[in-house]
């Protein structure tokens, strides 16, 4: 179904009947003309109304709670309305059906709605990236996040920064229109080098922070060591539930095991392997070379055999997993059993300690991969400004700069992404 600005769409914007309540929205500039035909009277704007609604032939389909929001100043930035009805199936089936029987509404696309809040100048890009990983969060870390993004955090701070690239720019020009031939490149006002220092800084900084990739994907933390070590065992209780096979026969586990879970609010992606170990074994050999490449790729390590034989001691934790069975390690850094539960509170803080320091703090912005290549393009041509010695030259790398920062809210050169973006989302958000 092709998708047009003049077209007026409705969606069941809610859950899944059955529910209490269900909320059909409709935008465009058949809103009120649909509301009409099925409420027999067009309610004040931004006031609930209750309202019989009825089909073309006059048969009743619900009483219903009806609000209107006119454009320009609604979601979407057009002609919008609600429609709340009760939460059955067969109720929200017959008011979707006789909207389909009205001339010029369709059903809408996955995101539509957030779309053309996008392209009537309701949110930025990056708010809309914000409202998608709401929809996908699911531990209170990525909410937080989450909602910062959609909040418009990052969008007030590219609005700032651009503003300073903006008076940087005016400045250049001033120099420019007074200074004579000789003395171009050398008529800057002062303080001008140190706002631009200022300005680096800022974005190195905002670089810097961890991704946002991390707090959606999960924090990795690798469980390794040699065979019959407790890894499976280990994985199982940290996941809280039985996602690896375990067993006393040594090899047991000869793929990568991956439990998405939460753990104090923080996303981990928990990661068994197979046991480190020389094999003729060409299954458990292939085994082996994925486990090593997962170390590799590892945010945090759970080393459970011998500490001097530990590959990444840095972004390792020491555990020694049968404390139950085994006199204590020296070099541990906790001795733990899956069996009676011992040492494990202790290693979950550690755990979620250590995440802290991986994953974006709280209320802090953080930024994508898309983010991060546009405000690193931006980085680039701020130093070029600072380091070049013509002043047209420096001119253009502020305009350049500027360029940059518009992809992050999206108001150039992002039409490849969007129906992507867009399509992440529901019919009827």
């Amino acid at each position: 179904m092709n998708r047009g600005a003049a077209d007026t769409i409705y969606a069941l914007s809610s859950g899944n009947p059955p529910a209490a309540i269900a909320i059909v929205r409709i935008s465009g500039p058949a809103a009120d003309r649909a509301v009409e035909a099925l409420a027999g009277r067009l309610p004040e704007p931004r006031r609930a109304s209750m309202a019989m609604l009825r089909d073309t032939a006059g048969g009743m389909l619900d009483q219903a709670l009806v609000l209107r929001f006119p454009g320009p100043n609604s979601a979407t930035g057009e002609d919008l309305a609600e429609l709340h009805l009760h939460g059955g199936r067969s109720v929200v089936a017959a008011v979707l059906a006789a909207l389909g029987r009205i001339d010029g509404l369709r059903p809408a696309l996955p995101g539509e709605f957030t779309r053309r809040a996008f392209e009537n100048g309701r949110i930025d890009l990056a708010e809309a990236e914000g409202l998608a990983d709401l929809l996908m969060a699911e531990t209170e870390s990525q909410r937080r996040a989450a909602l910062v993004l959609a909040g418009g955090a990052l969008s007030r701070l590219v609005e700032a920064w651009q503003g300073r690239i903006l008076g940087l720019a005016a400045q250049i020009e001033a120099a420019l229109d007074f200074a004579d031939e000789d003395d171009v490149g050398e008529e800057l006002p002062p303080g001008w080098s140190a706002e631009l220092d200022a300005l680096i800084g800022e974005l190195s900084s905002t670089l810097a922070r961890p991704p946002i990739e991390r707090l959606r994907d999960g924090v990795r933390v690798v469980i390794a060591g040699p065979p019959n070590a407790g890894k499976s065992s280990l994985l199982n209780i940290l996941a809280g539930r039985e996602a690896a096979i375990t067993s006393a026969i040594a090899g047991t586990t000869r793929d990568l095991v991956e439990a998405p879970t939460a753990i104090g609010g923080a996303p981990f992606l928990l990661v068994d392997t197979a046991g480190l170990r020389d094999s003729h074994d060409e299954i458990e050999t292939i085994g082996v070379g994925r486990a090593r490449q997962s170390l590799e790729a590892a945010d945090l390590i759970l080393w459970l055999g011998d500490p001097a034989d530990c590959p990444d001691r840095g972004r390792a934790i020491l555990v020694q997993s049968k404390a139950d069975l085994e006199p204590p390690c020296s070099g541990a850094d906790l001795h733990v059993s899956a069996v009676t539960g011992a040492g494990i509170d202790s290693l979950i803080a550690l755990l979620t300690d250590r995440a802290r320091a991986l994953l974006p703090r709280e209320g802090e912005v953080a930024i994508n991969a898309r983010h991060r290549e546009a405000l690193a393009e931006t980085l680039a041509a701020l130093e070029e400004a600072r380091a070049g010695h013509d002043l047209i030259l420096a001119s253009e790398s502020l305009r350049h700069a500027r360029a940059a920062l518009d992809r992050v809210t999206g108001r150039a050169g992002v039409e490849d992404m969007l129906d992507a973006l867009f399509g992440t989302f529901c019919i009827g958000k």
